[in-house]
């Protein structure tokens, strides 16, 4: 697998809703993590969806998360992979961009069996482990196992903006720095 292309790139942000997050282990570090690679996502022109799990349930997105999101694509789901939601597949197959770089909750539930079924449809997988959370971190643990043996590229939210990045002493770096420090 090669490096990540910011122009072949998307994000997509599986279920970090407001109900499930007190539920999640280390849900303050996911989040935080989730808003660097939003920042850098939006610095850097790559597009976001966004799928929320029932919300009459389970709540919206974060609105600390929410407030980064202003142009992104939401999709509610009741299937645990978003894949098997109407119009999903159309819709992330429609940006044309074969790398999809996945965070959320779940990580054993929502996010691994949508990253199974991405993987299935022919997209090049990669979850930024410190953005994807459960609230058993075992379960994490199991689920990025499964996820790496699947095909999944296994990374970090920095190395991931970093590869998008490319290049240091640009005027996009300079922004990206001030998300990552």
């Amino acid at each position: 697998m090669n490096n990540l292309d910011a122009q072949q790139s998307m994000l997509l942000i599986i279920d970090i809703q407001t109900k499930l997050s007190p539920a999640i282990n280390n849900f303050s570090s996911l989040l935080d993590c989730a808003l660097k690679l939003v920042q850098g996502s939006n610095v850097l022109s790559i597009p976001i969806m966004v799928t929320e799990q029932y919300p009459q349930g389970l709540g919206f997105t974060h609105p600390l998360l929410k407030k980064e999101l202003n142009l992104s694509a939401y999709f509610n789901k009741t299937h645990f992979s978003a894949c098997n939601e109407p119009e999903f597949l159309q819709s992330i197959t429609g940006y044309e961009r074969p790398e999809v770089v996945v965070i959320g909750t779940e990580a054993h539930v929502c996010v691994l069996q949508t990253c199974l079924d991405l993987l299935d449809k022919g997209f090049k997988v990669v979850i930024a482990a410190d953005a994807i959370g459960s609230r058993n971190k075992r379960h994490k643990k199991i689920a990025i196992e499964q996820m790496r043996d699947a095909g999944a590229i296994i990374s970090s939210v920095e190395s991931i903006i970093f590869q998008w990045t490319k290049k240091a002493a640009t005027s996009k770096f300079k922004e990206i720095l001030k998300i990552i420090k």
